[in-house]
């Protein structure tokens, strides 16, 4: 059974009090007194929500003694019950007493009954608003705490060694060195690269080896949304800027404020929001769609794209004050096919990553696997090679070794040995047959007779095979020490036939 709700009833007339008992026993728990110490004795002592009181008393008048009750329980809900109706004596409890109703003899029953329920009800719920903005200040509190143990996380990853998984020979070495150079310093960086090569790992690399570590790191992908929704997102908005617009939001760049916001794709920004991006750079401020105030902001820019930026300049697509204002600093990330020593540790650690998403163990990739992996061009980079691992890790058997025949059969056929042929070069023997060994030496076998065919093709023009094959120069120079053709000088070549 719910327990009524405590009122006080306080009037030096006994008849007055135990008629105010009769009436309201039903709905309430009534504590009666017929002075004021008296009932600061019941108020000390119970939990009372609602106290009424008679104006005029011996000792004391009722909005005296309810301004004591204010300073003292101020939770409790305060009420004049009085035959006098001076508008002074009203304003004056209200003013210093902190009334809630002024109620007036004769009273009628069922009004006054009403009176002290919505009083009650009142005072609940200004309970549960104060329990509520406790709760809200500890969970703010927490939410903090966690915020900046993650950040501190985030931190002590990427000082160490990056976040990046590479080997001691990988191309990536260069790229982390440079960002390491960069990191410290408050400018704007640009990122390039293929698709799925890791921009926003660097940009987050970049961010917590920063003096912004602990602030905001917001991303938005500039192709993700079309151009009205996108101005939206980074600038905000005001309430009634556009259909839909029932009140105001807070952009992107105002969130990261002292921090770092990436913007991933940049490439794909309307000419338009150029021209806005360009302020933010070069003045610092942002005003919100259909705002007329703009607002300071501090904030660092990381741009990403797959395009050529610079051709895009040069065809008139992208302006070129605010491509030089995105990239004082520029750090190209080379594709995975550029970087095969990284395959084995990537795909180890993507394994990790998959088993505890899954919930399934395996004991890991067996060398067949991994000369699989390796022999893949991977155009859809280090996000295709994750899918890849997941699907070889559902195929793969509980508890036991992921084997080549458990990955995708596209990477199967990549690796499947060229049939038999007789590629003859300026008398050069690159015969594929009589291949000897295990799956991963047959392989590079093939790889380094595949490298030296496009070099001798090519007159041993470096940049040129590396251009036919995909590679960078860096890439390239990699593949040439690993498999000791840097040292082989071109053969020279038959003479051209004349016409007849």
């Amino acid at each position: 059974m719910t327990a009524l709700p405590p009122v006080l009833v306080i009037d030096d007339e006994v008849r007055s009090v135990e008629a105010l008992e009769r009436i309201l026993e039903d709905d309430f728990d009534v504590k009666k007194a017929t002075s004021a110490r008296e009932a600061e004795a019941i108020l000390a002592d119970e939990a009372i929500q609602v106290v009424l009181c008679d104006q005029r008393m011996p000792d004391i008048s009722g909005v005296e003694f309810l301004k004591n009750v204010r300073e003292r329980w101020p939770d409790v809900v305060r009420m004049i019950i009085s035959g006098y109706t001076h508008a002074d004596d009203i304003i004056q409890g209200i003013n210093e007493a902190g009334i809630y109703q002024y109620v007036t003899k004769p009273w009628q029953p069922d009004s006054l009954t009403l009176t002290l329920k919505n009083a009650a009800r009142l005072y609940k719920l200004q309970r549960e608003n104060e329990l509520l903005a406790v709760e809200l200040r500890m969970s703010s509190t927490r939410a903090e705490r966690v915020v900046a143990t993650r950040r501190a996380d985030l931190r002590e990853l990427y000082a160490g060694d990056d976040g990046i998984v590479r080997e001691k020979s990988s191309p990536m070495n260069d790229v982390c060195d440079r960002m390491r150079r960069v990191a410290p310093f408050d400018v704007s960086v640009m990122i390039t690269g293929e698709s799925g090569t890791g921009k926003e790992l660097i940009a987050r690399a970049l961010h917590y080896k920063s003096l912004r570590w602990n602030k905001p790191f917001v991303v938005e992908n500039c192709a993700a949304l079309p151009d009205e929704l996108l101005e939206s997102e980074l600038f905000g908005h005001k309430r009634g800027a556009f259909t839909g617009a029932v009140e105001d939001h807070i952009g992107l760049f105002q969130r990261a404020d002292g921090g770092t916001v990436f913007l991933d794709e940049i490439g794909e920004v309307s000419p338009r929001l150029q021209a806005k991006l360009l302020r933010v750079l070069q003045e610092g401020e942002i005003r919100p769609v259909g705002g007329q105030k703009t607002r300071n902001i501090d904030v660092r820019v990381i741009a990403a794209t797959n395009r050529d930026l610079e051709a895009e300049v040069q065809a008139g697509r992208f302006r070129e004050d605010l491509y030089y204002r995105l990239a004082p600093v520029t750090i190209h990330l080379p594709p995975l096919r550029e970087r095969l020593m990284d395959i084995p540790p990537i795909a180890r650690a993507l394994l990790d990553k998959a088993q505890k998403q899954l919930g399934k163990c395996v004991k890991g990739l067996s060398p067949e696997a991994v000369a699989c992996l390796k022999a893949y061009s991977w155009p859809g980079n280090v996000r295709e090679l994750q899918n890849e691992i997941q699907h070889a890790l559902i195929m793969g058997p509980q508890g036991g070794v992921i084997g080549a025949e458990h990955l995708s059969r596209r990477v199967q056929q990549a690796a499947a040995s060229p049939s038999p042929a007789k590629l003859d070069f300026a008398g050069v023997d690159l015969s594929l047959t009589g291949l000897e060994g295990t799956l991963r030496e047959r392989i590079e076998s093939v790889e380094a007779q595949i490298l030296k065919e496009s070099l001798i093709r090519h007159r041993w023009n470096k940049s040129r095979a590396a251009k036919e094959l995909g590679l960078s120069r860096v890439g390239l120079r990699a593949k040439l020490e690993r498999y000791g053709l840097e040292k082989i000088e071109a053969l020279p070549l038959e003479p051209a036939k004349k016409r007849a």
